[in-house]
Parts: C-alpha cells; structure tokens; sequence
C-alpha cells in the first residue's frame, strides 16, 4: 500500500490531467454560473452523488468553488478556550466534560473575566483572529455566570478579534443581549444525522439544536454549525449531516467539521480510527454545498499527518484552531502550526473579518 505522502502526490497530479467520470454536477449548467449559486435546497440524491464523486474529481471541484469566494492561500487561526470546564449533564457519548462518565475531567467553577481576557490577548499575539469560549452548560441560565460572561464578550470584542461562545441552548433574548455586548457568532453543532442522533446523546432532541440556532439567527448573530466525524457512524449519516447543514436558510457562515477525539471514560472511547481521506471527502462535499462559508478543520487535528491535513486545505478547509488544547483535548501548539503552515506555502488571516450574518432565511431546512 502506498503511504499518505504518495497517495496524495498521485491525487493532485491525476486531478490535474484527468477527465471527470460519473456523475457531474456541472450537468446542464455553465460550470462558471454553478460556482457562484448558493443553494440551499441540496437533495440526499445530489448530496451523496458528490460526496462519492472519485476523490481527485472531489477535490477538485471543491478547489474550484473555494477560489470563487476565498484567498486560497490564506487560513484563519481561531482559538477556544473552555472558561467552564466539566460536570455537563448532558450525556453525549463522546464528550469529556459530561458529568456521566468516568473521564477523570474535574469539574471547574467559571473562569474569572481577566484571565480569559489575558488568555484572549495570548491568542491574537500568537496569530488568532477568531477567540471561542466554551463552557460545559446544557442551557445558559439567567444570572451572575451569564452577566460574568457578557463581560468576557465585551473584553475580548474591545480587541478587535471575532468572539465566538458555545454555551450550550439559548433564548432569543439571551442571544440578543450576547449581540449587544459584541459576539459575533455562536457555535451550536449538529454533531451527526436526524437518523443517527440518538445513538450520541438522549438528553436533548436534534429539533432543540435547530432551535438554538434559529433564536441565533433571531438576534443577527452569525452562525458556527458543524458536525463529528468517526463516531460509528455510517457514509450515509455523513450524507445526512451534511443535507442539514446544506439545507439551513442561511448557511453557517462557519461549518466546523471534527474528528472524534477518544476520550478515556467515554461510550466512543474504544471506537473503530477513522480514515483520514473521510475527512477529505466531508470537508470537500462541505466546500462545494456551502461555498462561501468558512468550512473549519478542528478537533482531532493533531491524529492527523501533515500530508492529510494538507489534503483537507485542499479540499477546502480554510481555518483551525490553535493553541495546545482544544477546550479538554491535545491540540497541536502554535508554534508547529506556524511551521506547518510555512511548508504548506500558506499563511494566516492577519485580520478579523467581521462577519456579517446572511440574507435572513426566506426558506427552511429539510
């Protein structure tokens, strides 16, 4: 078998000279129209059609939508911080933090304002132009963590950098007043398909998450919507996850595609490695249903080699996240993703690019 350097020497020289076999999404269509239309009405049938699209072809249809709407030589650097950390009551099988399993992951009280502000300015030193915190809630309650954080929000927006939060569900006055004191997005993943939700976690339904996201979008706030990969599930839940997203009205301005980290203590801890090339195909699929949006390789990067990390640029992705841990996961260090990026020829965003929330939905999702 060849190893990964090879293998992927041999896609980026046979997509340069190859024709395109089987299906085409350029049916019927000028390929330079099809580029510049956003869609949000992807079918599972022309969604598994690409994503099963020869990978050379993949990647290079996906190449092609992403010069359409990105500088292909740049990457955004982001950084999250958990400022709560462990004791979720939430059950989902492949987290660290949940207060159900045995992970060895202590439960912290919230973080003090200053120190994520001084970890925020850390982080724009080093490069990041994007500051996430995350704290291990179901639900954002009402009260003195709530104001602690509209602090943190206000501190690190005064920086001039984006300021992402993951708090878990909201209201839409909740999001609102996260607006006002300068968020720019919310992350809220989908994590997998309608159909195989259930077997990750029992303690909130997949219509809570769109929920979430809808009152998100009620406030102006841009989107951070994504998913995980190599939980056991299936290419036909890959598929399915990726018809949600596609079908959102208006996309995620940021589609964070993971890979499953294994956690000791948790239900996946033992689950089957995950092909990187799944990744490839994931993030490509994602490039060309959701063009303009910045599709994000984050968690598991550091259980892939740099060969398959640049194919996942490549294919598309076009932001990571930085910095040695990713909320309670290994996360490779700033300093070798600046060598990594120098070898690749690539280089960081040097500006926050405000982003602006999309055209309200006229539409719905499947």
């Amino acid at each position: 078998m060849p190893n990964c350097s090879t293998m992927a020497l041999w896609m980026i020289c046979d997509f340069l000279v190859s024709p395109a076999r089987g299906f085409d999404i350029f049916e019927n269509r000028k390929e330079a129209n099809l580029l510049t239309e956003t869609r949000h009405d992807w079918t599972r049938d022309e969604i598994r059609g690409i994503y099963r699209l020869p990978l050379p072809e993949l990647i290079f249809q996906a190449q092609l939508a992403h010069r359409e709407f990105h500088r292909p030589d740049e990457v955004q650097l982001c950084r999250l911080l958990s400022i709560k950390t462990g004791g979720c009551p939430e059950d989902c099988a492949y987290c660290s933090q949940s207060a159900h399993y045995p992970t060895g992951v202590v439960r912290e009280p919230l973080m003090n304002p200053g120190d994520v502000l001084a970890a925020a300015e850390r982080a724009k030193a080093e490069g990041a132009t994007r500051f996430c915190m995350g704290a291990a809630w179901r639900q954002v309650s009402e009260g003195k963590d709530f104001e602690r954080v509209l602090e943190m929000v206000r501190g690190v927006a005064a920086l001039d950098m984006e300021v992402c939060c993951t708090l878990g569900m909201l209201t839409v006055s909740q999001a609102q007043r996260l607006k006002d004191a300068g968020l720019s997005a919310y992350n809220h993943n989908l994590d997998t398909s309608p159909e195989f939700y259930s077997q990750i976690i029992t303690t909130r339904v997949y219509e809570d998450r769109l929920r979430t996201i809808e009152n998100v979008r009620k406030a102006g706030i841009t989107v951070c919507c994504g998913g995980i990969l190599g939980m056991g599930e299936s290419d036909e839940d890959r598929i399915g996850l990726l018809e949600q997203l596609s079908r959102l009205d208006p996309h995620p301005e940021s589609v964070p595609i993971n890979m499953l980290v294994l956690n000791e203590g948790t239900p996946l801890a033992g689950a089957e490695e995950l092909d990187p090339l799944v990744m490839v195909r994931a993030i490509a699929t994602a490039r060309i249903l959701m063009p303009a949006s910045r599709v994000r390789l984050a968690a598991g990067r550091r259980g892939l080699s740099q060969e398959a990390v640049a194919l996942c640029f490549l294919a598309g992705a076009n932001s990571i996240f930085t910095g040695e841990k990713l909320l309670t996961t290994p996360n490779p260090g700033a300093e070798a993703d600046d060598r990594m990026l120098e070898s690749l020829g690539l280089k960081a965003t040097r500006s926050a690019r405000r982003e602006v929330p999309s055209t309200q939905a006229t539409g719905g999702q499947a």
